[in-house]
């Protein structure tokens, strides 16, 4: 599902209006109708009491006026209140205004804080506010009179639905550009925009509808300019293939994990069994040889290689043979590995000597700061890397602070850049690619910030990875279902109880979830 600027949104409104055909004043009673089903779907006992609907003097404000108007059709009691000046009300939204009048619904002027304070008072007796003041054309921080008004519905604790945007945010960034409506639902119309999906702008949108105003969906995605999506379980669905009953373990690729060392092996265990719960047909485990035994017994589905190892019990350059020696579709390399000299001497000469292609993760990454410029990817072997904000911020010598604050921005210059994928971690895990395209991960929460769950995710990477042969396909559909599997846990085991044991445990449900195929007993691992 496409995120959207404001000027793409515009955009988007001139060619359904202008090509296809759909008028505008159609768009907006769409716009204002389906707000309606919003609230009737979330707040039905609100609506026995009095709906205030708050109306800017552009197109928002028109949809407000919808809004009303269908409500009081329907026998909701709602009031209207336009803060601004009713003369100055222009175009479809003055025919919708002028529509109430001839319907005998007063609508009250707020032109200044003065009228504002006399009518908060009755605003403040209403069970649900509108927030119809402004959509995504705004670009600086609301000032005077709609501060007080932003302030003062803040205050009341009414729950609040948005339309389009809570007022005060700006479509083009998640930063808060001034102080806005801290909104309980937002209906969006037509697409996501970022300030609803990644801090801080979502923490004030509240839950968070898309309404289908009747711009075609194949228009929204044939616009230029930047493309960034949020992953949605309809496009996951479409993944996923259904096996053919002769199929064999040949069939699914052959991932090698090359992870762990001495005292590391739980993220060894992790990403070889993240890569086997996620449909690998075979997978091998090369790990230091004193490490060895120790994955072999945690589990039996998965092969080892005995690597070679310093006296620390690390891999070095001396292993590398024996990990190319392994018939492998991908490799994932990373967890649990260790910092040491010769960990960094492998995987500089695994870059340079595999061509299947390559997941990084961990440590991998972390003996790579001074020399990232030489994780790169090739035309003919694609590399992903997935690092959480720390391990970015040292790849791209940034704080920690900086990356998080321009998460897609970050993500995105080391992808095209370097032409490598990139799985930024963390809250709204970001997936950038060598094209261009970022996609945003809305599935996942807090318990999940626990050791482990990024071992498991690096495995479930190159398991899709060995399936789908799209790095890009691969990368999705493992932070989908991985932020999937962590919220099922999330359901049972709570935030603060959750280990990366249980987000394996649910990955088959997860999967089973997004595939229409919800009715078997939870897994274990």
């Amino acid at each position: 599902m496409r995120i959207l600027n404001a000027s793409q949104m515009r955009e988007a409104d001139r060619q359904t209006i202008e090509d296809v055909g759909v008028p505008s004043v159609v768009l907006m009673e769409n716009a204002g109708r389906q707000v309606v089903a919003a609230i009737e779907g979330s707040f039905e006992s609100a609506l026995d009491g009095r709906v205030a609907v708050l109306c800017g003097r552009g197109n928002n404000g028109g949809d407000g006026f919808v809004v009303a108007r269908t409500l009081l059709q329907r026998g909701i009691d709602a009031s209207v209140f336009v803060v601004g000046r009713l003369a100055d009300v222009k175009g479809d939204a003055r025919l919708n205004l002028d529509i109430l009048g001839r319907l005998g619904t007063a609508v009250v002027e707020v032109a200044d804080e003065q009228t504002w304070e006399l009518h908060f008072s009755e605003i403040s007796q209403c069970t649900l506010i509108v927030d119809a003041l402004f959509g995504t054309g705004l670009r600086e921080g609301l000032s005077g009179m709609f501060e007080t008004v932003v302030a003062d519905v803040n205050a009341s604790g009414i729950p609040v639905v948005a339309i389009d945007l809570p007022s005060g945010l700006s479509a083009d960034t998640p930063d808060l550009i001034g102080d806005c409506i801290d909104a309980s639902m937002t209906v969006t119309l037509a697409a996501p925009k970022l300030p609803l999906v990644l801090p801080p702008g979502e923490a004030f949108a509240g839950d968070v509808v898309v309404a289908d105003i009747g711009i075609p969906r194949g228009l929204v995605d044939a616009l230029e300019g930047p493309r960034v999506e949020l992953l949605a379980p309809e496009s996951m669905h479409m993944l996923v293939a259904p096996r053919a009953a002769e199929s064999h373990k040949g069939d699914f690729g052959r991932v090698t994990v090359v992870a762990g060392s001495r005292g590391r092996t739980g993220a060894a265990y992790l990403s070889a069994m993240g890569a086997l719960r996620s449909g690998a047909g075979l997978v091998t485990l090369a790990t230091p040889a004193s490490a060895a035994p120790i994955v072999s017994s945690m589990a039996p589905e998965y092969m080892t290689a005995w690597l070679e190892e310093s006296a620390d019990g690390t891999v070095g350059l001396t292993a590398l043979d024996a990990v190319l020696a392994v018939e492998s579709d991908v490799i994932a390399c990373g967890p649990g590995l260790g910092r040491d000299a010769g960990v960094k001497d492998f995987v500089i000469a695994l870059l340079e000597r595999s061509s299947v292609p390559l997941v990084l993760d961990a440590d991998a990454l972390t003996v790579m700061a001074d020399d990232a410029h030489l994780l790169a990817g090739r035309e003919e072997r694609d590399v992903i890397i997935t690092p959480h904000p720390g391990e970015m911020a040292r790849l791209v010598g940034r704080t920690v602070e900086q990356v998080q604050r321009d998460r897609i921005g970050v993500a995105l210059d080391v992808a095209t850049s370097r032409r490598v994928h990139v799985v930024l971690k963390g809250h709204r895990t970001v997936v950038a690619t060598p094209a261009g395209h970022v996609y945003i991960n809305p599935t996942g929460n807090p318990g999940m910030a626990t050791g482990g769950s990024g071992d498991v995710l690096a495995g479930m990477i190159a398991a899709w990875l060995a399936q789908l042969l799209d790095a890009d396909a691969a990368c999705r559909l493992a932070v989908f279902l991985h932020g999937a599997a962590g919220d099922l846990a999330e359901a049972t085991e709570g935030q603060v109880a959750m280990t990366a044991t249980d987000i394996l445990a649910r990955l088959g449900p997860a999967l089973r979830h997004i595939t229409g195929r919800d009715d078997v007993a939870e897994s274990t691992p």
